[in-house]
C-alpha cells in the first residue's frame, strides 16, 4: 500500500452547502477500514466545524483555520500553528463597520468586497499578515501560514511524508495544499484553476468526487498517481526522453564490473532522492557512503549500527541514513541484515517509508545460500535498489521482485543472461555495451527490450573513503601472509593489520611476497589504489632494499595514504 493518507477541503469538496451526505462519509469510513489515515484541511474555525459535521471524529487530524490550527479528535487536543491576530488589527475592522467578521484562535475572516477595508488596516498597522481567497470569502493569517504548512504539521504528527498522501479541494486557498501533497486532485465543481494545478479532476461534484477518488484509491493505489512529484529522472534516451523510476515501483538491480560506476550512479539517485524529497536508506557494507551529503550515518569501523538509532532516526520524514557496517565481521553482515528488514518493512507499512532502501553488496547481505530463509523482500518494500558486481550469487527470491535492471561498463550486455537465468526468464536480445556515459537500461516487468540510455554524474564529488580500508573489515578481499611453503595462514583484513602482521612476520615470509609483487597486486585488486600499488610496486623490484628497509617503506607508503585522521 503506497497511498497511506487522503487530506480534504470541506466546503464544497467534502460537503455541500455545508453538509457530508450519508454516502460520502460511508466512503470515508470505508477509505479508514483500510488502515489509512484521513486528514481534513478547512477554512473553518473548530468550533463551527464540529456544530455542522458532529462526525468530524472520523478524521485523524484536523487542519481548521486555513492552516493556522491542528486538531486531534481522538484526543481532543489543539495545537495553535500561527499566533493570535493583533487585537487592534481586529477593533480597527470593527470600528470601520466590517460585517460579518469572524475571529479565531489565529484567523481573521470576512466577505468580500471587505478586503479593501482589510488591506488599508494591515498597511496602515504595518502587519505581516496576508489576505488569502475562497471564492466569496476573505481570510486573514499570519504571513507563510497555509493549507499547505497546516497539512504538513498534520503529516508530521502522523509521521507521514507527503508522497504518500491524495489532497483533493476545488477553490483559491487549495493551490498550495494541492501541490503539497503527492497526488492533487480537483472535484468537478472546482474553479478552472484549481482544476489546472491539479493532476487529474473527478467526474462527480463535492462529495460525489470524493466518494469516487476513494473507489479509485482503494482499487489502484499507487497506479492512480501519475505525477512528476513522483518520478525520479534516472536518465535519458537516445531520442531525448526522460526515464525515470518510482518508488511505487518493483525492485530495480545495478550491476557491473568492480569499480564501474555503480557506487556513483547510486550517488547520482540519492541527490535526486534528496530534491524530490523521498526519503532513502543505504545499507553500506564497506563504508562507501559515509561521506554522502544529506546522510546520517549509522555505525562506523569500530562501532556496529544500532538498529534502535536507525529507526529512531528514519522516524523524522527529512532524515536520509547510511547504515555503515564495516563495525561487522563481514560474515555477521547478513544475519544483520536479516534482523533489520523485518523492522523497516514494518515502518514502511506504517508510514511508507524509507521511500528507497539501496542495498550495496547485495550478494553478500543477500546470499544464493539463503534462498528461502528470510530474506525475501517483504512487498512492503518494493523500491529496492540492489547493487552487485555478481546478480547470480544474490538470493533468488531477491532477484525475482527485480523489475527493472540497469547494467553498467563493456561488458554491461553479459549482466542480462546470468540474472535472466537465476530468475528463469527468457533473455533479451543483446545490446551492444554503453559508451562511458551510458547504461543499459531494461524495464523487465513492462517487457521493454533493453536500451542504451544517458546517466548525468552526481554533483558531489565521490570521495576515496579510507576508513574502510584502514579500519574495516574487508572480508574476501583480506590480505594472508602464507609464505613460500604455505605454513602460514595470517589473514590481514584490513591496512592497519596488514601494517601489524608485517611488523611481525619473518624475513622469509615477507620476501616471498615481496618478490611475487603480492603486496602491489594487492593494492591494485583489491584495495584499487593505483598510485600506492605503483609505489608498492618500485619498492618490490628495488633489490638495494633489505626485508627492513623493504618493510619500512611499504609501511611509510601506507600510513602516508591511510592514517585516518582523528
Amino acid at each position: 500500500m503506497y497511498v497511506l493518507a487522503l487530506a480534504t477541503d470541506y466546503d464544497e469538496t467534502l460537503a455541500e452547502h455545508g453538509l457530508v451526505s450519508g454516502a460520502t462519509f460511508k466512503a470515508l469510513e470505508d477509505f479508514k477500514k483500510t488502515g489509512r489515515k484521513l486528514v481534513l484541511v478547512t477554512g473553518r474555525e473548530l468550533p463551527d466545524l464540529e456544530r455542522v459535521f458532529p462526525q468530524h471524529d472520523v478524521f485523524d487530524r484536523i487542519v481548521a483555520e486555513n492552516g493556522a490550527l491542528l486538531y486531534t479528535p481522538g484526543t481532543k487536543k489543539k495545537r495553535l500553528l500561527a499566533p493570535a491576530p493583533p487585537q487592534e488589527f481586529v477593533e480597527r475592522l470593527r470600528s470601520r463597520g466590517v460585517s460579518p467578521l469572524y475571529v479565531g484562535d489565529s484567523i481573521v475572516a470576512t466577505l468580500v468586497p471587505n478586503e479593501t477595508i482589510v488591506l488599508d488596516e494591515i498597511r496602515r498597522l504595518g502587519l505581516e499578515l496576508e489576505i488569502i481567497f475562497n471564492k466569496g470569502a476573505v481570510m486573514v493569517l499570519p504571513s507563510g501560514i497555509n493549507k499547505a504548512t497546516g497539512l504538513a504539521a498534520a503529516l508530521e504528527e502522523l509521521e507521514l511524508s507527503p508522497h504518500n498522501v491524495v489532497a483533493i479541494g476545488d477553490a483559491e486557498n487549495d493551490h498550495a495544499f494541492l501541490r503539497a501533497a503527492g497526488y492533487g486532485v480537483a472535484v468537478a465543481n472546482a474553479l478552472p484553476s484549481v482544476k489546472e494545478t491539479a493532476d487529474r479532476v473527478t467526474s462527480g461534484q463535492r462529495g460525489e468526487g470524493v466518494s469516487e477518488l476513494v473507489g479509485q484509491l482503494r482499487a489502484n493505489d499507487a497506479e492512480l498517481m501519475q505525477s512528476s512529484r513522483q518520478f525520479v529522472k534516472l536518465g535519458v534516451t537516445g531520442s531525448g526522453s526522460d526515464v525515470d523510476i518510482s518508488p511505487s515501483g518493483g525492485g530495480i538491480l545495478i550491476a557491473g564490473n568492480s569499480g564501474i560506476g555503480k557506487s556513483t550512479l547510486a550517488t547520482m539517485l540519492t541527490e535526486r532522492f534528496v530534491e524530490k524529497g523521498f526519503q532513502f536508506c543505504i545499507l553500506d557494507p564497506e563504508g562507501d557512503y559515509e561521506q554522502l551529503q544529506d546522510v546520517a550515518v549509522v555505525g562506523d569501523a569500530g562501532t556496529p549500527p544500532s538498529v534502535r538509532e536507525i529507526l529512531h532516526l528514519l522516524a523524522k520524514p527529512s532524515n536520509n541514513i547510511a547504515v555503515n557496517m564495516l563495525g561487522l565481521k563481514t560474515d555477521d553482515r547478513p544475519e544483520y541484515f536479516a534482523k533489520l528488514l523485518p523492522e523497516l518493512a514494518a515502518l514502511r507499512a506504517r508510514t511508507g517509508r524509507p521511500h528507497w532502501l539501496v542495498i550495496d553488496e547485495a550478494h553478500h547481505l543477500l546470499p544464493a545460500a539463503r534462498v528461502g530463509a528470510s530474506f525475501s523482500l517483504p512487498k512492503e518494500l518494493p523500491a529496492t535498489i540492489l547493487i552487485t558486481v555478481h546478480p547470480d550469487l544474490v538470493s533468488t527470491d531477491v532477484l525475482e521482485s527485480v523489475e527493472t535492471v540497469v547494467a553498467l561498463g563493456p561488458e554491461a550486455d553479459q549482466v542480462l543472461a546470468p540474472f535472466c537465468e537465476a530468475v528463469d526468464d527468457q533473455a533479451p536480445a543483446a545490446v551492444s555495451p554503453p559508451s562511458d556515459k551510458q547504461v543499459i537500461f531494461w524495464k523487465r516487468a513492462a517487457g521493454q527490450p533493453p536500451q542504451a540510455i544517458s546517466v548525468d554524474p552526481p554533483r558531489q564529488e565521490k570521495k576515496r573513503h579510507k576508513r574502510k580500508y584502514a579500519e574495516g573489515d574487508l572480508g574476501d578481499s583480506s590480505f594472508y601472509f602464507k609464505g613460500a611453503e604455505g605454513a602460514l595462514n595470517l589473514k590481514a583484513q584490513n591496512l592497519m593489520i596488514f601494517l601489524q602482521i608485517a611488523d611481525g612476520v619473518d624475513d622469509p615470509t615477507w620476501e616471498h611476497h615481496r618478490r611475487a609483487g603480492d603486496y602491489s597486486d594487492w593494492f591494485r585488486n583489491k584495495v584499487k589504489d593505483k598510485k600506492l600499488a605503483k609505489e608498492a610496486s618500485a619498492i618490490e623490484r628495488d633489490q638495494s632494499l633489505d626485508p627492513k628497509a623493504s618493510r619500512a617503506a611499504i609501511s611509510e607508503a601506507v600510513r602516508r595514504r591511510y592514517t585516518v585522521e582523528a
